[in-house]
C-alpha cells in the first residue's frame, strides 16, 4: 500500500504548481511551489522538523523535553505539531505585531505561547532573546534558534532543492524567495548551483528590512518605511544566509503584494499569505528581466487562513493605507 506513516512522513513533496496568469503575461513558466500544503500548512515544517531531528540526534533533546523557540508563528506552529507527534512540550514567543490567528492556532495545539512587545534584534526583549534565556533556565529545554541552527538550511538542501529539481526535470532558470531565516533561499540555492551552476537565485524583500540594501551593496541598511508582512525581512545576515551566492535583489511594496494575493484569490483560486503574495511579484518581475522562455520557480509559503483579520481585512489594510480594489 501506499502509506505514508505518520505526521513526520507527511512533510515535503508538495506540488508545483503553474500560475497561470503570471504565466501568461510573462512568456515564462512561474511555478510556485505548494508549501501550503505541508501538513502544518506552512514551508516552516521543514525545518521545524530538521532542526528537532538533529536536536535528537545529538542527544541534546531528551524524550519528554521541551523544545522552546522565538518565532512570528509558522516555524512554532510546525514545531508544536511535531512536539505532539513526537512527546514534546513546546513553549513558543512570539512578537506582538502578528496575526491573532496564529496565536490562537498555538494555542490549540498544545503549545505555551508568550507574546511580547515587538522590539529591535538588538533589544535584550526580543522575542528570540527571551526565548534563549527562557531555554536556558531549564535542564530539560532545548532552543531551536531557527535563525542560526543550519539545521534549517539542511532542510531545504536535502528536500526542497532536490523536489524543484526533479519536477522541473532540470529546466529551472531562477529560484526566487523571500528571507526571514534565510534558510529556504540558502539551502536551495546551494543545491541547484550544484546541478546547475548558472541558475539565477534571487532575493526577494519587503520595506523596513536590510536585506536588500545587503545583496545591492554589501551594507545591511534598513529601507525607509514599514511592511504588514509577517515571517519576512531581516535587520541583520543569519548563519543560514551568511555566504549563500544571490545574484540580485528586489523589493516589493505591501501594495503591490496586496494587489496580487488579491488577485491570485479571485482569479486563480488560490488563498494566500503575504510572503506568497511577495514571492510571485518578486518571480513575474525577474521573468521580465529575463525574458519568455525561461522556468522561475517561488515559494507559495502557506495560506490565508491565519491572515483573515489582517491581510484579509479591508478595513485593517484601510487603516495601513492600502487598497483592495
Amino acid at each position: 500500500m501506499d502509506v505514508l506513516d505518520g505526521f513526520i512522513e507527511t512533510i515535503g513533496n508538495t506540488p508545483l504548481i503553474r500560475l497561470q496568469a503570471a504565466s501568461a503575461a510573462t512568456g515564462c513558466e512561474i511555478l510556485g511551489k505548494a508549501e501550503f500544503m505541508n501538513p502544518g500548512g506552512s514551508i516552516k515544517d521543514r525545518a521545524a522538523w530538521w532542526m528537532i531531528r538533529e536536536a535528537e540526534k545529538d542527544g541534546s533533546l531528551k524524550p519528554g523535553g521541551t523544545i522552546v523557540e522565538g518565532t512570528a508563528g509558522n516555524t512554532g506552529i510546525g514545531i508544536a505539531h511535531i512536539c505532539n507527534a513526537r512527546g514534546y512540550d513546546c513553549v513558543i514567543y512570539m512578537p506582538d505585531n502578528q496575526s491573532r490567528e496564529k496565536v490562537e492556532i498555538l494555542q490549540t495545539l498544545g503549545a505555551e505561547v508568550r507574546v511580547v512587545p515587538t522590539v529591535p534584534y538588538a533589544n535584550e526583549m526580543n522575542y528570540q532573546k527571551q526565548a534563549e534565556r527562557y531555554a536556558q533556565t531549564r535542564d530539560d529545554a532545548v532552543w531551536v534558534n531557527q535563525f542560526d541552527n543550519i539545521a534549517n538550511r539542511l532542510a531545504h538542501f536535502e528536500s526542497t532543492g532536490p523536489e524543484i529539481w526533479r519536477q522541473t526535470e532540470g529546466a529551472v532558470d531562477a529560484f526566487v524567495c523571500s528571507v526571514g531565516t534565510g534558510g529556504t533561499i540558502s539551502g536551495v540555492a546551494q543545491y541547484l548551483r550544484q546541478q546547475k551552476e548558472k541558475v539565477k537565485i534571487v532575493l526577494i524583500d519587503c520595506i523596513g528590512s536590510a536585506l536588500y540594501n545587503f545583496v545591492s551593496s554589501g551594507e545591511t541598511i534598513l529601507s525607509e518605511g514599514s511592511s504588514i508582512t509577517e515571517g519576512i525581512g531581516n535587520a541583520r545576515i543569519t548563519d543560514n544566509l551568511a555566504g549563500t551566492d544571490i545574484d540580485w535583489a528586489l523589493q516589493i511594496s505591501d501594495q503591490a503584494m496586496v494587489d496580487m494575493v488579491y488577485r491570485l484569490l479571485r482569479e486563480e483560486g488560490w488563498f494566500l499569505g503575504s510572503s506568497s503574495g511577495i514571492n510571485v511579484c518578486g518571480a513575474i518581475e525577474v521573468a521580465h528581466q529575463l525574458g519568455p522562455g525561461h522556468t522561475i520557480v517561488t515559494m507559495l509559503c502557506d495560506g490565508g487562513g491565519k491572515y483573515r483579520s489582517s491581510l484579509y481585512n479591508r478595513d485593517w489594510l484601510a487603516a495601513k493605507g492600502i487598497q483592495t480594489g
